[in-house]
């Protein structure tokens, strides 16, 4: 069961740290990404910041790279300090993130989230601990700005965040998945079932006791993002439509507008046929049924789309199946299929 380090009298000033690194074809970053950490951990060690017994914990999301093989090599490296998971095969940045976090519950007191790339401050993570000190249950990594995107990334992004306000989900703009979270916000956490994540906003329903940490991004060490453009769009639907239905709404008020704009223009052209005024169009017509069959098949889309997500929810369905689990005991443990319960 896992323990509030801030009630345990024995941890109070070293709270055990578990860091949870996802990783998908990252081997030209795994090596450098794992000695900054770990140079992180012995920095937070000295300043009584954490334990001793704290930890990395790196989630090779069915890379076909020699990202595992990295990690092996760390964890027999550094027994006891880094520990790796293979997933069956890719599941998504999303599942890979809550395979960690789901296994580290019960092992740490607090766990922080960073992708393997660290263009995320790491070094904030002191400043993150302070607040946790302070009462916080849960921390988020915030971008003072967003110079080091390109221009398109930078206002699709904005664009992305102002429209999920609009649509009624809690965001924290320019947070991505670089937080902080308590032993309590992640047993809450783990008590949420959904096969479709989207953990930026679903930590915002933890706890109403959250903090903000800023920080610059830099750039990525080496290689290239594994966050194309389709997985980007496929997240941000994936945000709007498993916490809001206010497309649907939109979509019923349409309908409402259509169908009184339709007996308005019923009663119009009613009147201008006993007037003897009425000369048949084609155009009037065609751009009316045009215009109407458009709509009427985005609406189809719309609602499809939450139906599909009713169809993939209710199958139960594991989010990620876990191949193998490797601790610093020179050989992994068991291999078992996993649904994160």
């Amino acid at each position: 069961m896992s323990c509030d380090c801030r009630n345990n009298s024995v941890n109070a000033g070293a709270p055990v740290l578990a860091i949870v690194v996802p990783c998908y074809n990252e081997q030209e970053v795994v090596d450098i990404s794992i000695q900054r950490l770990l140079d992180v951990l012995s920095d937070l060690e000295s300043s009584k910041d954490s334990s001793p017994n704290s930890f990395l914990v790196f989630i090779d999301d069915g890379s076909d790279d020699e990202t595992w093989n990295l990690i092996i090599s760390a964890v027999g490296k550094y027994s006891g300090r880094v520990r790796g998971i293979q997933l069956a095969r890719n599941f998504g940045h999303q599942a890979a993130l809550m395979a960690g976090l789901e296994y580290v519950k019960g092992k740490c007191d607090i766990v922080v989230s960073v992708d393997a790339d660290l263009q995320d401050d790491i070094g904030i993570i002191s400043d993150m601990i302070q607040e946790y000190r302070n009462g916080n249950e849960i921390v988020l990594g915030v971008r003072r700005l967003r110079d080091s995107d390109n221009f398109f990334k930078r206002w699709t992004a904005i664009g992305y965040y102002r429209l999920m306000r609009l649509l009624g989900v809690d965001l924290v703009v320019n947070h991505a998945d670089f937080r902080l979270l308590s032993a309590q916000a992640l047993k809450h956490l783990t008590h949420f079932p959904e096969y479709h994540l989207f953990l930026r906003a679903m930590v915002m329903m933890l706890h109403n006791r959250i903090a903000h940490v800023y920080y610059d991004r830099s750039e990525r060490m080496a290689g290239d993002s594994k966050y194309s453009l389709k997985k980007m769009l496929i997240l941000g639907w994936d945000g709007i439509t498993s916490f809001s239905i206010v497309p649907l709404r939109i979509i019923m008020a349409l309908g409402v507008l259509i169908f009184c704009g339709s007996l308005a223009l019923a009663a119009y052209a009613f009147i201008e046929k006993l007037a003897g005024n009425t000369v048949p169009g084609w155009t009037s017509i065609s751009i009316s049924l045009y215009w109407l069959g458009g709509l009427l098949m985005f609406s189809l889309g719309v609602v499809g789309e939450y139906i599909g997500k009713i169809f993939i929810e209710v199958k139960r369905r594991p989010r990620y199946l876990i191949h193998d689990i490797i601790e610093g005991k020179g050989e992994g443990l068991p291999r078992y299929d996993s649904k994160g319960s």
